[in-house]
């Protein structure tokens, strides 16, 4: 690959842990009192400090529970146990007496809640507290608050009931109650009722009718026989167009640009495909914290539907620094500044650098240092564009080459479809590049056009249990100085099959390849290769560590060349232990060849585990990955992490 997926930790062939990689996070802790209990969590783990859960608590008192399931099938005892709020907050005080009575109440509703949702209804749930039963106590009960006040919960999950009689009335047209679920011998959970009847009214509303919805809804349970009647009615509603268009909680962005962005066209059938639509492309702006669209509960007069757009904004200045550490590398520093919504219509500013090699460089030159100016304007020719620009600036020294580089580039985004985007640039580099083709340096003058192409059919881009994903790559270079001309392509697929309904075990793929026509490997680039290693390619081996090594004079040492040519494959078992950490299995293989065709006879192997604790916006990675043929100055070992899966 030509950049680096994901930072590396690699070992070499004594095995030592060769690099260590720490990010560094600013903190502001906030003391109002002082003797205010102090604690700190990262991802809900209490890291150190005490949590005192009785300090804000006026009264508190403290209870144990007992929660009785011996009448409860085993397949559902898990169900009972997670509803269960007086477990889960057994630890936690509550307010006198009152609390008591309140949460002993709301205990109820949810263990009820959670025997309906497993088509239990003619289970029972009863719960005493000091010995007395719920019913009997007075709403003004008190007990003795001296030591925990005890709590008996007994629950008996009954029988399971199947559907029996289904009866769906008013204008359903073509909505078949069969289609969602809704059958006799079927499932009688209330959950799938709920779906069932939640489908039937997006079914109706997709013909174009913004109203539809349940008007009655009867449900009957024949204990003898153990099913459920069901009747429901249905109001389907007029066909309507959308009307007018509203947007409250704007401040500093501009509402009519906000309007424009949801792209919500007056007179045309209501759809709520658009609705959402126009949600996803409001949030991928990123200048509202939250966005809310929805139709109006009436027609107009004029028989159109409005629609009211609902957002808050988020804070539009944004910084952030951070700080690495390598044993052999030295130290780094790195800081961003941005800005969301620059001129109003969310406009977006990023200025980023970071400098490398601290206390390892020989001198400033031999430090890695980059700079970006990084320019975002959404909606430029439509509201499914995006044009971009940027300035970038840098200096490196990876084991294959050393480069000064400056460059800029303008192009447009634009979203073909939900799943289809299409991008092109015009880019101009300048670089110096010292490579074991050019010992004494040699300067370019690029200039380019990327295009690409992605169809992403995935369910989820950080964490994707189905789908697939296909990308696209051409750049056209010219150089400016030596008339070389040649074109880079590039193709990776990847996809994704999740082996059950919950999600917990999906196998992953991946292949891609690429091929540099037109010039021969000396006359392109050193940064312009293709380069294979380390965690976004082959995790076993450091980053640049597979493909063609040539002694490099000035050093000694063997560098890698990099290619014309490159493929990778990688497949994953990733499987879900637990509700936040997963187990993922792999095995990756690529090679680099120095011709435009990849040589498939030197294919290099690696392979390991890896652990992923799950977040909500993504589960952290961490690999660890040995080379299944090592070479001599290949890596004993690695170690990556990152942010979302490895493809």
């Amino acid at each position: 690959m030509t950049r680096r997926a994901a930072r590396d930790l690699t070992g070499r062939g004594d095995g030592v842990l060769r690099s260590f990689v720490a990010g560094v996070a600013l903190l502001a802790v906030g003391v109002t009192a002082p003797q205010q209990a102090f604690a700190f969590e990262l991802f809900g783990i209490k890291l150190f400090g005490k949590d005192d859960s009785a300090q804000d608590v006026v009264d508190p008192v403290r209870y144990d529970v007992t929660l009785n399931l011996d009448n409860v099938d085993e397949s559902i005892r898990g169900a009972i146990e997670e509803a269960s709020t007086l477990t889960a907050d057994k630890d936690r005080p509550v307010s006198g007496s009152l609390g008591i009575l309140s949460k002993a109440r709301n205990e109820r509703e949810l263990l009820v809640a959670a025997l309906y949702e497993k088509a239990r209804y003619d289970g029972t749930v009863e719960i005493s507290i000091d010995g007395r039963p719920l019913d009997d106590l007075e709403p003004d009960a008190t007990f003795d608050e001296s030591r925990p006040v005890p709590i008996v919960v007994t629950v008996s999950s009954g029988q399971a009931f199947t559907i029996g009689e289904v009866t769906v009335t008013g204008e359903t047209g073509d909505i078949a109650p069969a289609k969602f679920g809704l059958l006799p011998g079927g499932d009688a959970s209330s959950s799938a009722i709920l779906r069932a009847e939640n489908q039937m009214v997006e079914g109706l509303k997709a013909e174009g009718r913004p109203l539809a919805n349940v008007v009655e809804r009867e449900v009957i349970a024949d204990h003898r026989s153990g099913t459920l009647d069901v009747m429901i009615a249905l109001a389907a509603g007029p066909i309507a167009p959308f009307g007018e268009t509203t947007v409250n909680g704007a401040e500093t962005v501009d509402a009519g640009f906000t309007e424009y962005m949801a792209d919500i066209e007056r007179g045309k059938t209501y759809s709520p495909a658009d609705i959402r639509d126009a949600r996803e492309r409001l949030l991928a702006l990123g200048v509202f914290g939250s966005v809310s669209v929805k139709e109006g509960d009436a027609l107009a007069a004029d028989g159109s539907i409005p629609v009211e757009i609902q957002v808050s904004e988020r804070k539009h200045r944004y910084f952030g620094v951070g700080a690495t550490v390598s044993s052999t590398d030295g130290a780094g520093v790195e800081g961003y500044w941005g800005h969301r919504n620059l001129f109003g219509r969310a406009e977006k500013l990023r200025i980023e650098g970071s400098v490398n090699r601290i206390g390892e460089a020989r001198g400033f030159k031999d430090l890695d240092y980059k700079a970006a100016l990084l320019f975002e304007k959404p909606g430029l020719i439509g509201p499914a564009s995006k044009f971009t620009s940027d300035i970038r600036f840098a200096n490196e020294h990876p084991d294959a080459y050393r480069r000064f580089m400056f460059s800029t580039g303008a192009g447009i985004s634009y979203d073909l479809t939900k799943r289809q985007t299409f991008s092109a640039q015009l880019r101009a580099e300048y670089s110096d590049i010292t490579d074991v083709f050019n010992p004494l340096g040699k300067k370019y003058l690029l200039v380019s056009t990327p295009i690409e192409y992605v169809f992403d059919a995935r369910d989820d881009k950080l964490n994707p249990k189905s789908g697939y994903r296909l990308l696209a790559f051409a750049e056209p270079t010219y150089g400016v100085y030596s008339g070389a001309a040649f074109v880079k392509l590039r193709g990776e697929a990847s996809a994704y099959k999740s082996f059950d309904e919950a999600g917990r075990f999906v196998l992953a793929g991946r292949v891609a390849a690429g091929t540099i026509a037109g010039a021969r490997l000396s006359d392109v680039p050193a940064d312009r290769r293709f380069y294979s290693g380390g965690g976004g390619s082959v995790r076993g081996y450091s980053y640049q560590g597979l493909g063609p090594k040539v002694v490099d004079p000035a050093t000694g040492r063997l560098v890698p060349t990099g290619g014309l040519s490159y493929a990778e494959a990688s497949l994953e078992l990733r499987f879900q232990a637990t509700e936040t950490l997963g187990v993922v299995p792999f095995i990756d293989a690529g090679t680099v060849s120095q011709r435009m065709v990849p040589d498939f006879g030197d294919i290099r192997f690696g392979a390991g585990i890896g652990l992923r604790y799950l977040t909500p916006f993504g589960p952290l990675r961490i690999d660890a990955a040995v080379p299944l043929d090592r070479r001599p100055g290949d890596a004993a070992f690695g170690i990556y992490a990152g942010i979302g899966q490895a493809f």
